[in-house]
């Protein structure tokens, strides 16, 4: 399952292969030699994505640029509500009752607050723990991983950059791309 993420990359071996939307990589996994390993990573989570590739080029595209497209369950669409449960002491809910507009409105009202004043560390950590996903199934024997990895979440990209010199270029600049995206 991929995240909310638009992009993702393929590596055959130790190379790039192809990088982008999933339908656009999910062709270029099909049209490439299939008795190399090829791994597929969501570069937002580091997660390996599973591709199912039967049925040929038309089918392929049909299927993930569907899942791209996919529309979005039951609910408030306009709103992207999604119901999910949390589990909280009865402390926790007589607080929550008591507030204006209720639970649900006193909840979101938090995380707006938390999340401004987060500053970025919640998306500093998801890009910490998407890199390292990435590296451990990608350079989990390579030279300095230990060391490449200690630097990562040290948050320091030029100790970083000289445990990880040796890697291959692909991976090693995949890496830092996860690690320290540009900012926007």
């Amino acid at each position: 399952m991929m995240s909310d993420s638009a992009s993702c990359t393929a590596f055959i071996g130790t190379r790039r292969l192809a990088q982008g939307p999933l339908a656009e990589v999910a062709l270029a996994v099909a049209r490439a030699d299939q008795s190399a390993t090829i791994l597929v990573f969501d570069d937002a989570t580091g997660r390996v994505i599973d591709l199912d590739l039967r049925g040929g080029t038309r089918a392929i595209a049909a299927r993930y640029a569907m899942a791209e497209d996919a529309p979005r369950g039951r609910g408030r669409p306009k709103l992207g509500v999604v119901a999910r449960e949390v589990t909280l002491l009865p402390r926790h809910w007589d607080w929550l009752n008591a507030q204006a507009g209720g639970a649900s409105q006193a909840l979101r009202r938090l995380i707006d607050e938390a999340r401004r004043t987060d500053d970025g560390r919640t998306r500093r950590r998801a890009a910490q723990e998407g890199a390292y996903r990435f590296m451990s199934a990608m350079a989990g024997d390579l030279p300095g991983f230990e060391e490449a990895s200690r630097a990562l979440f040290a948050d320091d990209p030029d100790r970083f950059a000289a445990q990880a010199a040796s890697w291959p270029a692909d991976i090693r600049d995949h890496a830092v791309r996860m690690a320290w995206p540009p900012t926007e």
